[in-house]
């Protein structure tokens, strides 16, 4: 059994939304367990993050950078960092934010760092770019082009049950099912 554990921050719903995406993906690959985390309630669920063989990190952009909630999170990690606890578990990432960019690659690279930091073992996307040609459209999967991580566009006038679109969602559950497979095999290695 390979435990998923994603955690993240939601503050208007949309990142829920990529995280219930994320865990569907995951919950695609045999013998996976998926467990949702959000950041409010990490400290009474450390020990599910302490026990999973990846752990996925999710936050909104805001300002250019992870939401504040993410960043208390991070910063409550702090004990764990100190005695190893997440090192070599595999790691990924997701954000969200209203603009096209709204330097969402920024939060991403945080978010890798954070895991860094922990000793952990980054996978990124494997998608190649979508929406970048004459025949594109906002369909296309990976739509915003990231390889890093999976990120989603969500109008800032929508609620969740609308935005972001599909194409994004489904790009963030293409990435919960990559590390799950990922995991899978890292784990048989061990």
């Amino acid at each position: 059994m390979t435990s998923i554990a994603i955690v993240y921050h939601s503050g208007y719903g949309h990142t829920t939304v990529l995280a219930q995406a994320v865990a569907a993906g995951a919950g695609q690959v045999a013998g996976t367990q998926v467990h949702l985390v959000p950041v409010e309630d990490y400290e009474a669920k450390a020990a599910v993050l302490d026990g999973a063989d990846a752990i996925i990190f999710g936050s909104p952009t805001y300002m250019g950078s992870a939401s504040a909630k993410f960043h208390e999170f991070m910063e409550t990690s702090s004990k764990t960092w100190y005695g190893r606890g997440w090192k070599d578990k595999l790691a990924a990432g997701f954000t969200v934010s209203a603009s096209q960019s709204g330097d969402k690659l920024n939060t991403l690279v945080q978010l890798a760092i954070f895991a860094a930091q922990h000793g952990m073992i980054w996978v990124g996307g494997d998608l190649l770019p979508g929406n970048n040609n004459s025949q594109g459209s906002v369909e296309d999967l990976n739509r915003l082009g990231s390889f890093l991580g999976a990120m989603a566009q969500a109008n800032a006038d929508q609620g969740p049950e609308v935005a972001p679109p599909t194409s994004d969602r489904k790009t963030a559950e293409l990435l919960g099912k990559r590390v799950a497979e990922a995991a899978a095999r890292w784990v048989r290695g061990k």
